[in-house]
């Protein structure tokens, strides 16, 4: 964990869901209580440069399809299953 601290902004995830993945070890190291408080601070700036990179990148998702629908978001149905109700 004391490696983490050490990234700068600069340096992006190999994309979202590595990002997703450091996030919920940086949480469950906080969580546990295993970090100094120089190590929780380091950490928490880390894990708030992992949170704006996650919502930057499901963002654009959204905005890409919301573009291929002609700028209509749909309902989204799971598995191709059409709405039932």
């Amino acid at each position: 964990m004391a490696g983490q601290g050490k990234k700068t902004a600069t340096q992006k995830a190999e994309g979202f869901e590595a990002a997703m993945a450091e996030l919920e070890k940086i949480v469950a190291d906080m969580e546990a209580g295993k970090l100094s408080l120089e190590d929780s601070l380091a950490a928490y700036k880390r894990g708030a440069e992992l949170l704006a990179y996650c919502r930057s990148r499901l963002e654009d998702a959204q905005q890409q399809v919301s573009i291929l629908e002609d700028g209509v978001l749909k309902d989204f149905s799971v598995g191709g299953e059409s709405d039932k109700q």
